[in-house]
């Protein structure tokens, strides 16, 4: 029998390699990239009512009444972008908005836009985004938002016979993709999903929030997204906070808003508040995970 010893130096050399060959660990696939596409785009050209619609009613006990039809500047679609305000005229008007349980809005001199996608662009899971500035902010009263509500909400305007469940009750679940509080001061925003104990009303605001810090006079993107079973909030691109299950708690069709608000009685510090916004878009992912 031939021994190693005897075997010439080549032939030891390619046993060693392949011995080593043989031992090398398979590596883990590589995941998919996530591709997404676009199925809804809204770069405010014009106003589209094939997309949005004013959505009237008194909530948070704010102080403004929303209005239709972008009256006294409310509303504004111009120079390629959307702006949307609280307006001060100076002096009280009648309000025809209405709380929940019917209660007329008192008489105010602060109006406002709120703008819903309800029946009319609605999307289960996926990514939305908006890229979005608002001047000033931290100014007593401010509370822009740009979020999401579950599409079987029972608050006006209600069109279809599935919209009968309450806020925030699955059915009706909420998702707050850029909430700016002037509580807090200026230049920051929270990002968050109201976590339903099962009742009417019943919603914990705190526990899933992230507080961020961005400079709110400048553009930046703000986005949710649905990741497997979780939600993921990104700011321009990046991801800045994650809540683990809660994108599976979510699952119903999705409808945004984008409205300004004013939270407290007292004085504006100008004459308008405005959030200005540049684009809105829904994304439904294709492949990947």
């Amino acid at each position: 029998m031939t021994s190693l010893r005897s075997l010439p130096w080549a032939a030891l050399l390619g046993l060693a390699c392949a011995c080593s060959a043989s031992k090398a660990p398979i590596p883990p696939p590589v995941p998919s990239p996530m591709i997404w596409e676009v199925d809804f785009l809204d770069d405010f050209d014009s106003f589209d009512p094939a997309s949005w619609q004013d959505q009237l009613l008194w909530v948070n006990n704010e102080d403004q009444c929303y209005v239709r039809d972008g009256e006294a500047g409310t509303r504004e679609v111009s120079d390629g972008t959307l702006k949307v305000r609280v307006v001060d005229l100076g002096a009280p008007r009648p309000c025809d908005n209405l709380a929940k349980d019917g209660t007329p809005h008192p008489p105010t001199q602060f109006v406002a836009g709120r703008l819903a996608s309800k029946n009319r662009k609605e999307f289960s899971r996926g990514r939305w985004t908006a890229r979005l500035r608002v001047a000033d902010s931290g100014q007593d009263g401010m509370f822009p938002a740009w979020w999401l509500l579950g599409a079987f909400n029972n608050e006006p305007p209600v069109e279809e016979p599935d919209e009968v469940v309450c806020w925030p009750v699955t059915g009706s679940g909420e998702i707050d993709i850029f909430e700016h509080h002037s509580d807090g001061g200026p230049d920051h925003y929270a990002a968050r999903a109201i976590q339903s104990n099962g009742t009417c009303g019943g919603g914990d605001w705190q526990s899933l929030m992230l507080v961020q810090a961005a400079a709110l006079a400048a553009y930046h993107e703000y986005a949710v997204e649905w990741d497997g079973p979780d939600l993921v909030f990104r700011l321009d691109g990046a991801v800045v906070h994650r809540t683990p299950g809660t994108g599976a708690a979510i699952e119903e069709p999705m409808f945004a808003i984008l409205n300004f608000a004013k939270i407290k009685a007292g004085p504006m510090s100008q004459p308008s508040w405005t959030m200005e916004i540049d684009w809105v878009k829904h994304e439904r992912q294709v492949s990947g995970q």
